[in-house]
């Protein structure tokens, strides 16, 4: 949060005003705390849906049990639907959408095809999974306590990523 001083000018004196934002908007006005921690915390979400549908995508291929390749198809379909949820609801704020870091990006993927090179079976591909959820959990309660001045309807959407990472993880103990 950034603090400016506005200089309020009477006709015999000058005051000064103490002013709170965090950054400006598109027209240039300024956003207050609750628009900002909304914007950001959907940024966030937006990013995390993504980076859960590439993942899914690059152990798909991978996977051999039927069982195990429709439980992920099915929450990627369930990641695709509420990322864009998530991106409908960074247009209404007037915001574009986020990308997955690229290093993050990077990262996972050579971590996937160096494991799933030296072990490709299912439980290899579940164990990377839930290491998957368990960053994708843990990122968005840090960001649901950073961003705590976000709308109530950006808290329920990530609330919802939350949900479907958890119910991923419990159905991959199945595979592990």
């Amino acid at each position: 949060m950034n603090l400016i001083n506005l200089f309020y000018k009477n006709e015999y004196f000058i005051r000064i005003v103490p002013y709170y934002f965090t950054e400006y908007d598109e027209k240039g006005g300024i956003m207050n705390m609750q628009e900002n921690d909304t914007i950001c915390l959907l940024k966030e979400c937006d990013a995390g849906s993504k980076m859960a549908v590439s993942a899914i995508d690059e152990i798909m291929e991978k996977v051999h049990c039927p069982d195990f390749k429709d439980l992920l198809n099915e929450t990627k379909d369930h990641h695709a639907a509420l990322g864009n949820d998530i991106h409908a609801a960074l247009l209404e704020c007037h915001s574009d959408e986020k990308d997955p870091n690229p290093f993050a990006k990077g990262m996972a993927w050579m971590k996937t095809n160096m494991q799933m090179g030296i072990d490709e079976s299912d439980e290899t591909a579940a164990d990377l999974m839930t290491s998957g959820c368990d960053m994708g959990i843990k990122s968005l309660y840090k960001y649901m306590n950073q961003y705590k001045d976000a709308s109530e309807d950006a808290k329920e959407l990530c609330k919802r990523l939350i949900s479907i990472e958890e119910e991923l993880r419990k159905c991959l103990h199945t595979y592990l």
